[in-house]
Parts: structure tokens; C-alpha cells; sequence
């Protein structure tokens, strides 16, 4: 993306409303969500006040200001207390856009004290913007948790003595998020236990693969492909936050290397565009994204989280979740997930969209992922042990007619127990047996020649043209038509070997750029042979050793494949949303009994 266009797009896009913004208002702050204010119960008008408050917070070593709004709910004072729900806004945001104060304006309704906040480089809050790293923006977040605690008073003197406490000091307190607003909660919780529950919705585990994706299993230290249009998009609304947020506080200034952002994330980006991986930046370049991601400090959260994730998300698709998921169950803390029908590619549409639009009006009560959030915050800050928190595990199904129906629950999320393998004549074949020896090649253009999705026509509500991948640049192996209904629920796995005496060459070159890649998809093939990607979803893979198999867990889906479709994996050889292949680099595919690739389904209901 041009880096002017990309700019052009922020100041356009929070001027309209694109078709799928309603829902991304709900996320509480959504990266690039347009601000949409969520119209109160009329019961609840007038129900709470809202103080505007400054702090003044110590962040990475530097003194910051923190732009917050106080609700207080009517009734709630030191003698009727209540507990309290922090929140922010997703990247570009501020607590003024209409995403963020709905945090404010719900829970305030609710009964809850509310405190939102700008995070730090936006709106008219202080400090550089520096990727929700624990040690700077959990940092600042804790020492709000101290003004909810009683520990501490605003700038201007105002006290909190009206919020509920477990110690002296401690508040009864939750946080909920979207996206940016998602991943500060796992930063604060990690850096102070205080908190009681947690609700982080379209968000990240580990930066490094959400933009740089490498889907290749084991792959290491080996970066992946770069996902271009998202990354330049943040990263110029980033820089230009000066400009939109007019401000003289130089706290909010780095350099004109680096305007707006922390050095280390200017330095990522710039390698990332340089198309150039050598070893010693790449070892940077990850070991910053994934300091201050989830996934380098989940072993330090232990507060109850309930995570909420979108299927419709080529920039933080369900993998992300699932491993923050897996992570925290793993180590007992109580933690439950939640797949919803949209993300930041949109999704809304069929049944979801009357639940999910009425949820965008602020009646949680309503809707499947309201009623989830209300219960959570119910059990575990007003304590009400009795309350039915739901499933450990919940997926949206676009297939069910029946609002009340279209949410599953289960226990723990399907296993792979579904596998077909890659025919040398282009079938996908349930038996080893039936897998006819053949080769197959295919090779990259010097310029795109696969298209998934384009972010830029999301960012502005325009239509996206469909996917496709030019003749002689990809492979394909397609199932016999289904004799009944097929629900794929989770992150399919396939394992491949290739052959391609180009990438065999560059294998050991110091420049990890050099090495293959290719993309990974699954498609829904009708009848009428009208094809869907699932999603919009692809699998980037930079091929750790093109010498040995290797396996690809491609991104989670739920899909319904019907009776009489076919299911079709696909390698290409490119996508346009990435970079891709440096050089020309033919792929051949060898398949026979002995030795196929094959695919491995997470099936519902089997």
C-alpha cells in the first residue's frame, strides 16, 4: 500500500460507514473501526455520570499523560460500591470514538464503574505508540488499576473510594477490549494480578506471525512471508497520529527516522519492507514482535479470560486466539473462547446479522457473544458463583437458520481425525490406495499472480474481487462431490514435499529471503463449479529445508461443505496481500502410494 493512500484511507474511512462497520463497533475499539456509538436501553438514560480525567503515568521510563473519561453508574458510592471495567481503544482509536466509550456507556448502565482511556500515542494521551508492550503500555494501564484501588488520584485530585476491593489497594476489576484494546489486557494482566477478568476480542497472540507469517510447522527462526497491505496501513496511520491528533506534547515525538512509533518498531517495518531478511536483522526483527506479544509473557497471566475471536479475520485469524486458548489452559488459568462470525475482514451476514446488528445498539443482553460477556463479568466480578458462563468452547455456524441455534458448543475443539490425500492426477483421494504416481509443476511470475483478499477495500467498505490464481502458477486436488454434509471446524493441516532445484540451491544462503514460498487455501467448490475460498483465508509458507516434507497449519475455519460440493487445497505459487517468491522458482509436486502429501480435517460431529 502507498504509504500516502494508506494515510488518505484513515482520514476517509472515519468519515463513512463501510457495509460491515456495525459489528466491528462492538469489538470496543476494533483497529481501524469506525467510530459508531452503541444507542442505550432507553431505560437507562441519565443513569451515570462521566468525569474527564488526566494522568500522569510512568511508562518505559518516560512520564506520560493517559486521556481517560470516569462513568460512574447513579447510586455507586463509597457506601454502595460497585466493580469497575477498564478499557481502550483499538489502534488509530481514542476514548472519544464511538467504539471505545460504548465501554463506558454499557457497563456504566450496567451498574459497573467504568474507566476508558486513550492508550498511549493516541487521542490526546502521551508517550510513542509502542505495540501494547507489557513493560510500557501494561505498565500504564496498571497504574489506572491503582486510581480504581484508591492508591492513587487523578491529576486534578479526583479519587475513586466508590469501587469494590478485594484487599486495600486491590479493585474488583475487569478489562475488555478489541483488537489493540484486546492485547494491552493480556500486557496488563501479566504485569499485575489485580485484575479479575478478562475479555480480549479480535486480537493477537504473536505479532511476528500475524504480520509475517510462517505457517510451516517447526519453522523456527525462519520469518514468512510479509502481509504487506495491513502492516503499512497500521504503520502509517501510526506515524500520521501527530498530524490527525495534533498535539505539542514531545513525549508523543521519537525522531524523522521514527516519528510516532517506538525505534524497534519502526526498525521491524522497515526491514519487512526492505523484502531482505539477513540473519542478524531477523533475529531482531522477531525477537522484538514477539517481546511484546502474548505469546513470549501468557505464562505470567492468570486472570479468567474469555476470548473472543472472529472467523472472518485475515489480520488475526483464529490460530492467534486458539494459541493464547491452549496456552492458558494449559497452565490452569481459567479461560474459555468464543469464534463469532466477524472480525476485521467483516463476516457479517446471514442469520448472525440481525443478533450481531442488534448488539451494535448496545443490547447485550440479545445477542450470543452480549450475553457470554455479561455472564463472565457477572462470575467473576460481582462473584456470582452460580452463573453459567457457558461452554469452554463456541463456534458461529453460517449454515444455521435459526438465530437461536447458530452458536455450538463443546468441551475442547475438534481433533484431526479426518485425512485425504494429494493423487498425482489432481484428486484429493480418502485411501492411500487410490493415489495414482504422477508429477505435477507449477511456477511463480515476477509479479502476483494470486489474489485472496485485498484489506484496502475492506478498510473502505468496497467490494473485493474474488480470489483467483493464474493457469500454470498453482496446483490444485479436489475431492469427489460430498454424499453428505461436511463441517470442518478448526485449523486443517497438510504435509507436502516438494521439489524445486532453484530454491534447493539458495537453501543455504545467509539471506532467509532467498529461500521458497508458497501459499496454502482451501476452496469450497460448488455444483455449478462456482468456487469459494473459505474466508478468504490463505497459509503463506517460507519452506524451512526445500530437501525434507514439512507440515502447514493453515488458518482455522468453519465451513460447512454441503452435499454434492467438493473440497480443493491449493499451493500457489503467490498472493498479492504478500510477498513472495525472490526469483523465478519452479515447484514440482511428486505423488504415489508410497509417498503423497496429504490433508488432515478437524471435523465436527464425526
Amino acid at each position: 500500500m502507498c504509504p500516502a493512500v494508506a494515510l488518505i484511507v484513515e482520514v476517509r474511512v472515519s468519515r463513512r460507514v463501510p457495509r460491515f462497520r456495525a459489528p466491528l463497533a462492538l469489538a470496543l475499539g476494533a483497529a481501524l473501526a469506525v467510530p459508531l456509538a452503541l444507542t442505550p436501553p432507553a431505560t437507562a438514560a441519565g443513569a451515570y455520570s462521566v468525569t474527564p480525567l488526566k494522568f500522569t503515568v510512568q511508562a518505559g521510563g518516560r512520564a506520560c499523560t493517559v486521556d481517560a473519561d470516569l462513568y460512574r453508574p447513579a447510586g455507586v458510592d463509597r457506601d454502595h460500591p460497585a466493580p469497575a471495567v477498564l478499557g481502550t481503544n483499538g489502534f488509530g482509536g481514542s476514548k472519544s470514538d464511538g467504539s471505545t466509550d460504548t465501554i463506558g456507556k454499557a457497563f456504566a448502565q450496567r451498574g459497573y464503574v467504568s474507566l476508558v482511556y486513550s492508550g498511549l500515542g493516541f487521542g490526546r494521551s502521551g508517550c510513542l505508540v509502542s505495540l501494547d508492550d507489557p513493560d510500557i503500555d501494561g505498565a500504564a494501564a496498571s497504574q489506572l488499576v491503582d486510581f480504581l484501588g484508591g492508591k492513587r488520584a487523578a491529576d486534578d485530585g479526583t479519587t475513586a473510594d466508590f469501587v469494590t476491593r478485594d484487599a486495600p489497594g486491590d479493585p474488583r476489576v475487569g478489562m475488555i477490549g478489541g483488537s489493540y484494546g484486546g492485547a494491552v489486557q493480556l500486557a496488563t494482566a501479566a504485569v499485575d494480578h489485580r485484575l479479575d477478568a478478562l475479555v480480549p476480542m479480535i486480537t493477537w497472540n504473536d505479532l511476528a506471525y500475524a504480520l509475517d507469517p510462517n505457517n510451516a510447522v517447526g519453522a523456527g527462526g525462519v520469518p514468512g512471508a510479509f502481509k504487506w497491505q495491513w502492516t503499512n496501513g497500521f504503520y502509517l496511520i501510526g506515524e500520521g497520529q501527530p498530524l490527525l491528533q495534533p498535539s505539542l506534547d514531545p513525549s508523543r515525538i521519537n525522531s524523522l527516522a521514527c516519528l510516532h512509533f517506538v525505534t524497534e518498531a519502526c526498525r521491524t517495518v522497515h526491514t519487512l519492507n526492505s523484502g531482505s531478511y539477513p540473519a542478524d536483522r531477523t533475529a531482531e526483527l522477531l525477537a522484538f514482535a514477539r517481546r511484546v506479544s502474548p505469546v513470549s509473557y501468557l505464562h505470567r497471566v492468570k486472570a479468567p479470560t474469555l476470548l473472543v475471536q472472529g472467523q472472518a479475520d485475515t489480520l488475526f485469524n483464529l490460530n492467534e486466539a486458539t494459541a493464547t486458548y491452549r496456552t492458558l489452559r494449559a497452565q490452569g488459568a481459567p479461560v474459555k473462547m468464543i469464534w463469532q462470525s466477524w472480525g476485521h475482514s467483516g463476516g457479517i451476514s446471514g442469520p448472525a446479522a440481525a443478533a450481531e446488528l442488534d448488539l451494535s445498539k448496545g443490547n447485550l443482553e440479545t445477542s450470543y457473544v452480549g450475553r457470554r460477556i455479561l455472564a463472565w463479568f457477572d462470575r467473576h466480578l460481582r462473584e456470582r458463583a452460580h452463573t453459567d458462563t457457558g461452554p469452554a468452547f463456541a463456534y458461529y455456524r453460517d449454515w444455521i437458520a435459526d438465530p437461536d441455534r447458530t452458536y455450538a458448543g463443546a468441551d475442547r475443539l475438534p481433533a484431526l481425525d479426518r485425512t485425504l490425500y494429494l493423487s498425482g492426477d489432481g484428486r484429493l483421494v480418502e485411501h492411500r490406495a487410490q493415489v495414482t504416481p504422477g508429477r505435477r509443476t507449477y511456477s511463480n511470475w515476477v509479479i502476483p499472480t494470486s489474489h485472496s483478499e485485498s484489506s484496502l477495500a475492506g478498510l473502505l467498505g468496497m467490494p473485493d474481487s474474488p480470489p483467483r490464481d493464474a493457469k500454470g502458477t498453482h496446483l490444485a486436488w479436489t475431492s469427489a462431490p460430498l454424499k453428505r454434509p461436511l463441517d470442518v471446524v478448526g485449523a486443517p493441516r497438510a504435509t507436502l514435499r516438494v521439489v524445486s532445484p532453484k530454491a534447493e540451491r539458495a537453501q543455504h544462503s545467509g539471506d532467509a529471503a532467498d529461500k521458497l514460498v508458497l501459499f496454502a487455501k482451501v476452496y469450497d467448490v460448488a455444483p455449478d463449479g462456482t468456487r469459494t475460498l473459505v474466508r478468504r483465508l490463505v497459509a503463506p509458507v517460507r519452506v524451512p529445508d526445500v530437501t525434507r516434507s514439512f507440515t502447514v497449519t493453515l488458518p482455522g475455519i468453519v465451513h460447512r461443505y454441503e452435499t454434492g460440493h467438493r473440497l480443493r487445497f491449493v499451493i500457489a505459487a503467490s498472493d498479492d496481500a504478500y510477498f513472495g517468491n525472490r526469483g523465478i522458482k519452479p515447484v514440482t509436486v511428486v505423488s504415489g502410494p508410497g509417498h503423497t502429501g496429504v490433508l488432515r480435517l478437524p471435523v465436527a460431529g464425526s
